[in-house]
Formats: structure tokens, sequence, C-alpha cells
């Protein structure tokens, strides 16, 4: 239902409120004349202007055409299956000439309604013609009435849907922040960061490698107790430092291979306080 654009009302005139004859009114008793937006007014404004469509009321609202023709017939107890057209069709338009003065594009859609129920309602007064097959002619009303019944069943669906209570509408969905556990961890590190370290590590032994050619037999277990040995003694230790790139790609790679050894056996732990923060090695176990 719209309501009325103005909050102006007005009292009925009585002997109480005389006008003078300068055309003022007399206020008594402090009795307000009229109201305007809840505050109390006691003299009509002079360029006072209430537009001619300020004061209109729509007392129904509808969906669409079927809607309306499925109120008409419900309002009036109409049998759905055996529809009086005449009068349904004579309400129908005169709500139709009602909105068309107003919005001819909310109309338009009543309109072609309109058209159909005209239609319906001059092929009732023919008289039936009998079909190929000597059965009779099919009802006209029959294509309005299942598309009313299928609309109504829809209708009754989206109602009994609106029921049914939904989150943010109904009821709101309870939340409880768990705190958890202060214990700093630090972020595991994925193998690319290893490879991303390893070549940055050879690019810069590259930069400082002589032309020797030598064989040198070299133990994995020797670079292993020599990195213990580096790492005894202090809580972090650079992942850099623990390599010495003026010796040769050679003892880089045996060093490499001995930290991952010595992490694969869980004797040392390899992390970062946070992404692409640079990498610590320590101990993972407590030297006696």
């Amino acid at each position: 239902m719209a309501e009325a654009d103005t909050a102006l009302a007005l009292p009925q005139a009585s002997a109480a409120s005389p006008v003078p004859g300068d055309g003022s009114p007399v206020v008594i008793d402090q009795v307000a004349l009229a109201r305007l937006y809840g505050e109390p007014l006691f003299a009509l404004p002079q360029d006072l202007y209430i537009p001619p469509d300020a004061l209109e009321v729509f007392l129904e609202a509808f969906e669409g055409p079927l809607d309306l023709l499925l109120y008409l017939i419900r309002k009036q107890n109409f049998n759905i299956l055996d529809i009086p057209m005449l009068d349904v069709t004579r309400q129908y338009m005169a709500y139709v000439e009602e909105i068309r003065s107003r919005n001819l594009e909310l109309a338009a859609e009543y309109l072609l309604m309109a058209a159909m129920l005209i239609e319906i309602k001059s092929r009732m007064l023919l008289p039936p013609r009998k079909q190929e097959d000597g059965q009779e002619a099919e009802d006209p009303r029959a294509e309005l009435v299942r598309r009313l019944l299928e609309y109504e069943q829809m209708k009754l669906a989206a109602m009994q849907l609106g029921q049914i209570p939904q989150q943010g509408r109904d009821f709101l969905q309870a939340q409880v922040h768990i705190e958890q556990s202060l214990q700093q961890r630090f972020p595991d590190v994925e193998v690319s960061e290893l490879q991303a370290a390893w070549r940055d590590i050879l690019r810069r032994a590259r930069l400082v490698q002589h032309h020797r050619i030598t064989r040198e037999e070299l133990s994995v277990r020797e670079y292993m107790s020599q990195v213990l040995k580096a790492l005894q003694g202090r809580r972090f230790v650079e992942f850099e430092s623990l390599f010495q790139p003026e010796k040769g790609s050679t003892v880089l790679v045996v060093t490499f291979i001995a930290l991952l050894e010595l992490a694969k056996e869980t004797l040392i732990e390899i992390t970062q306080a946070e992404a692409f923060a640079p990498i610590y090695v320590r101990l993972a176990y407590t030297p006696v």
C-alpha cells in the first residue's frame, strides 16, 4: 500500500476554531490546526500547495495479470474451473483502466491479458465447433485455467519457502573466536625455496672459482660431521654461511648433500622466520 506523499492532516472545521476576518485561524486552548511531519502547526502557510497526485492511495498491489485474475476469482469465491468471464473481465478492465491512466508501461502487460480475456469471451459466444474426430471442442477457458492453477501452486510454494527460517533474516549464525596456541611456529621451508637458495650459492661460486683440474675424494659423512660441529653451541646458523664458495663447486655439492642427509635423519632443522626470509639451520637435539 502506497502512502500519501504529504504528512499534512487537516482536522474538520468546528465551532471551537473560528476564523477571523483576516483569514488567519484562531487557536483556542493551544489546539493545533494540523501536524506537519509530527510537529504541530498553528497557522496555515500562505504558499501551501498540494500536488494533484499527492493524496493517491493504492489499496492493492499485484505482481502481474495472473495475480490480479487469481485475486478477483478467489475474492468472490468463483469456481476456477467455471470462470464467469463477463464479471471477471468487467472487473479486470476496471483495474486496467485505472492503472493505464497513470502508468502506461505497467499497463502494457495487463492490456495483453485483457485482450486474451476478450478473445475467450468472444469465443464462448460463438457456437462450438466439433473437431474432425467428432469430439467436442475444448473449452476456450481451459488454457487460462491451467495457467491460473500453475501460478497458484507456485505462489503457495513461494509462501511456504518464505516461511522457512533464513539465516540473516530470522536468525544469525553464532561465531566463536578461539585463541590459537601462543607458541611461535615457523613456516615450513619448501623444496622450491631450497632450490632457489642452492642456485644462488652456485651462481656466486662460479664468480670465484679457478680453472683447476684435480681429483679429490670427498666424504659426505665427513662434511656431515663438520656441519654438526659448526652448529654446536649456536642457536641458529644462516644457511649460506655453512658453505665455502672459495673451495669450489665440488665442496659445495658435498656440503649440500651433507645438509640434506642430516635433515633426512632429523639431526638438524631448516627453518625461516617468515616467507621469503633468510633460511636458518639449527640442531634438532641438545648436545650432551
